[in-house]
């Protein structure tokens, strides 16, 4: 493999806090940053427009759910839900400006599993993963689609394999960044594959795309939402989705564990507030993201582009980050993976 990978950290680091990392609590254990009582605080908010910071290029897998769902709140909230694209560092660039953002209701973070494989990829963070943010709601889970470009020879996830091991390091695929679950989902596929791919990282799905379409690179490892118009109109082929099962929007691409046993890798996406964010103001915004996924048109507008529509409380969501954390950390350390 190609490891250690060398880059430069996105800012300096913040100063070292005391104390053993805990799990997410949720939002029992927050503190109220207000004056305003509990219910008065909830009536009053918003009073302006609200960020939700996607830490990834626009166009790309988180970016498109998150203005579907910040579109339906800005007409039932009645402030505009103002997506804030931060590309850059593995998503580290867009968690810092929340982790350090003012816990008042107007600043929000949209995160994926790139948040998680991040807390043991990288030597060091701006930010802690876990005591600087609260989690808030699951918004839904999607598998990545394993793409090529049309004129690749692979048709299928065997072929591929065989394609690699006859040359190696020189089949080049993209990624949103390094250290992004694109990045990981392929270094998952190569472990177990036994292969030796040479990695671009780009600065988000679009342009990662937009490379694979341009033919610069061989194939990608990207979230289904982004590609799925591409793969229908021929632009890229399908080989494989990244989750154990199939998925209905593409009933006839196998899933890649189908060839090569025991890989699963699911992209899931939610969203985190600072860590002090008021507990009304969690609950809340829980209460309408909940009320937008359950709105037919957002709905359907999500499950057509291949996501499974989760919702539930900050409690659940901060369960799966918590096991979501201990899975990756495994595969980094497997992988010999590592970011200083």
């Amino acid at each position: 493999m190609k490891y250690p990978i060398r880059q430069a950290p996105p800012a300096p680091p913040a100063p070292a806090r005391p104390g053993r990392r805990r799990p997410f609590a949720g939002p029992a254990l927050l503190a109220l940053s207000v004056a305003l009582p509990g219910a008065a605080l909830a009536q009053a908010w918003p009073a302006k427009p609200i960020r939700w910071v996607v830490p990834f290029s626009a166009g790309g897998v988180a970016d498109i759910p998150a203005r579907l769902i910040g579109q339906k709140l800005s007409e039932t909230l009645g402030q505009q839900i103002v997506i804030d694209n931060r590309p850059g560092a593995g998503g580290t660039l867009g968690s810092e400006a929340i982790a350090r953002a003012q816990p008042d209701g107007y600043s929000w973070l949209v995160v994926s599993n790139t948040n998680v494989i991040n807390a043991a990829l990288y030597g060091k963070l701006p930010y802690d993963p876990v005591k600087d943010f609260t989690p808030v709601i699951h918004f839904a889970s999607t598998p990545n689609v394993l793409v090529v470009h049309p004129s690749f020879p692979a048709k299928s996830v065997k072929e591929l394999i065989e394609v690699a091991r006859k040359r190696p390091r020189q089949i080049f695929y993209a990624s949103s960044g390094n250290g992004s679950s694109q990045h990981l989902f392929a270094e998952l596929f190569e472990s177990l594959a036994k292969t030796d791919m040479e990695h671009v990282p780009f600065k988000g799905s679009g342009p990662a795309i937009a490379a694979l379409l341009g033919g610069e690179v061989s194939m990608s490892f990207t979230g289904m939402s982004a590609v799925l118009p591409f793969i229908r109109s021929g632009k890229l082929r399908a080989l494989g989705v990244t989750t154990a099962r199939r998925n209905a929007s593409l009933p006839d691409v196998p899933a890649i564990g189908e060839q090569l046993p025991g890989y699963d890798a699911t992209l899931w996406l939610g969203l985190l507030a600072p860590a002090a964010t008021p507990r009304e103001l969690v609950n809340r915004m829980n209460a309408e993201v909940a009320k937008a996924l359950k709105d037919p048109a957002v709905r359907k507008s999500l499950v057509d582009g291949g996501n499974d529509v989760i919702g539930g409380t900050p409690e659940a969501f901060g369960k799966l980050f918590n096991a979501e954390m201990v899975k990756w950390a495994q595969v980094v350390k497997a992988v010999g993976a590592k970011i200083d």
